[in-house]
């Protein structure tokens, strides 16, 4: 056993007696040394307390209106919390450093870290991982505090020597300025033992990744589409199937698999190759692409929609065959083409780096699950990058299009080829399937036969005058007609209520017990409907177990966290007068 687990063992058997201790003390952001350092919760403020204990400071945060997330790997600790009625107030997550993974899954950006009383329990062979994972949690602004003791460890408890020293020099690796370095008392009036708080800050230049993608997109030399092609492949995974990402162990990097990435490569290029729209400067239909070979010339002789290749999508034998084929193709040009001619400025490094697998498919029925995408290899992406395709792709794609537009035109006009206006941007259109409710209707109808169905979110019986299949993650600001997203709700409240908000927590807690019950009994209870539901609830939620319908719940949740971070979605609560 290493000593972060048996330190995290150690706080679970003694959490009754270390939660009284650190309840008798006041929460550490109102010592006066850096109460001012704050920032003020306006609007969607997200503050993140690492090592949270007993939720005291989190609940702290949580009072000036911030939306909490506190982090504690002790059981016994988050046991203590629930006894202080913290448990329902802050989001509580079972996670730890270095690595922090579950929290990086999530897909937020914080306002305030808070990190106190854990940086004597790492490592330093874990600290540099440890500093930059919670820098890559930052928003540009955003407020990190360390807090630092001095003084003998406990026998029971394993410490590690600190120094503010350590703490400037991690903050210049990763960029953040220091603001203030505040030495403190002990709180339990201990002599041996005193504490310094480090407060850095985020420079608030708001960049990040973006000039390194406008770079790729405007400046890189091109002899073909392909990077553009990449580069909005990598957004299009970003924005419709963000839990296929995993992140690399001991680097800020995620792993795409590369299987996914062709999928989404090949439905932007269908459209294109049957309009005969060049993507290269001799190119027209498929000859001259090195993706367009027997697999997706297969496509185009079948009809395939682009909207058919999504993820979870099942396909015969002779289909599954022409689909594997083209993923193979679209791999191997991806990995062979832009993910090796794509580099960093003034550098031979390649951005992206593809790792390609050469394990041998059943040439029969295909499911596009993401097992099966991982099989092709996977498509290693820089965390910056990643976290800016995620959260700034609305700004991202439309310099994306007007640069592969322009291209084909150029390409075109080199051949004497005509492009009307407007074409090359119906065909880059991306279309998710058509808002259809069918199998939600028919999951209600069956059901319907032996009991009445119940609206998820008034818990009033439906019929067919008043019944309505709702989008629980509103179609209007994220295209998805995964089962998972589909409940039965009340006419009225769907149409002229709920709309085109996000449901609030509040509401979305209150509907709990139904939406699970109506998961249970109109999907999982179907063998293959419960494949289905899992397959694509594990490509659009941060999950963290497999088959777990409370996991996809807490997904939803945060799903619907992050769209209103990101998209400052307007929420919706259904209010007593409503039922």
């Amino acid at each position: 056993m290493d000593d972060r687990q048996r330190t995290i063992d150690l706080y679970d058997a003694q959490a009754a007696r270390l939660a009284a201790r650190y309840e008798s003390i006041a929460a550490i952001p109102l010592q006066a040394e850096i109460r001012d350092l704050l920032p003020v919760a306006e609007g969607e403020s997200f503050a993140l307390d690492v090592g949270a204990g007993t939720g005291r400071d989190a609940q702290w945060l949580a009072d000036q209106g911030f939306e909490v997330i506190a982090i504690e790997p002790a059981a016994g600790m988050r046991a203590q919390a629930e006894k202080f009625g913290r448990a329902s107030t802050l989001r509580w997550i079972d996670d730890r450093l270095p690595g922090l993974n579950q929290v990086h899954r999530l897909g937020l950006l914080y306002d305030v870290i808070l990190l106190f009383g854990v940086w004597q329990h790492l490592d330093v062979s874990d600290r540099k991982r440890s500093f930059r994972k919670l820098a890559t949690l930052m928003k540009p602004g955003g407020v990190l505090l360390v807090s630092l003791r001095q003084g003998p460890a406990p026998e029971d408890r394993p410490m590690y020597a600190v120094s503010v020293g350590e703490i400037e020099a991690l903050a210049r690796s990763f960029g953040l300025e220091i603001l203030r370095i505040a030495p403190m008392k002990d709180n339990l009036s201990r002599a041996e033992v005193s504490w310094t708080v480090v407060c850095l800050r985020m420079p608030d230049d708001g960049s990040g990744a973006l000039p390194l993608i406008r770079g790729i997109i405007l400046s890189d030399e091109k002899s073909s589409t392909y990077k553009l092609g990449l580069l909005r492949a990598l957004s299009r995974v970003a924005e419709y199937a963000p839990g296929a990402a995993e992140p690399v162990f001991d680097e800020d990097a995620v792993e795409i698999p590369l299987g996914l990435v062709a999928q989404y490569w090949i439905r932007m290029y269908l459209p294109l190759v049957r309009l005969g729209l060049p993507q290269t400067p001799n190119n027209r239909g498929p000859d001259g692409l090195g993706f367009a070979k027997k697999g997706f010339r297969s496509l185009l002789e079948l009809g395939v929609a682009p909207q058919d290749l999504r993820v979870g999508a099942p396909f015969s034998q002779s289909m599954g065959q022409a689909v594997s084929a083209a993923i193979g193709e679209a791999a191997a040009t991806i990995a062979r083409m832009p993910a090796n001619f794509i580099r960093f400025p003034n550098s031979s490094a390649p951005v992206f780096e593809a790792s390609r697998e050469s394990a041998s498919r059943p040439w029969g029925e295909l499911v596009l699950d993401l097992h099966a995408l991982r099989s092709w290899g996977y498509l290693r992406a820089p965390g910056s990058v990643w976290r800016a395709m995620s959260r700034l792709g609305s700004w991202i794609e439309p310099v994306l299009i007007s640069e592969w537009c322009r291209l084909i035109r150029r390409y075109a006009e080199r051949a004497g080829i005509v492009v009307a206006p407007g074409i090359a941007e119906a065909a880059l259109a991306w279309n998710e399937p058509s808002r259809e409710t069918v199998v939600g209707r028919q999951a209600m109808s069956r059901l319907a036969e032996s009991r009445p169905i119940v609206c998820v979110w008034s818990g009033a019986d439906l019929d067919h005058r008043t019944l309505d299949v709702d989008h629980c993650l509103p179609w209007a600001i994220w295209p998805c007609g995964d089962l998972w997203n589909l409940m039965p709700a009340r006419r009225t409240i769907n149409q002229h209520q709920k709309r085109d908000r996000l449901p609030s927590a509040r509401m979305l807690s209150q509907a709990k017990d139904r939406i699970l019950n109506w998961w249970e009994e109109a999907w999982l209870s179907d063998a293959a409907l419960e494949d289905r539901f899992y397959r694509e609830a594990a490509a659009a939620l941060p999950l963290s177990s497999g088959r777990d319908v409370e996991d996809v719940f807490s997904g939803l949740d945060w799903r619907r966290l992050r769209l209103r971070q990101d998209q400052q979605v307007p929420e919706w609560d259904l209010v007593s007068k409503g039922l």
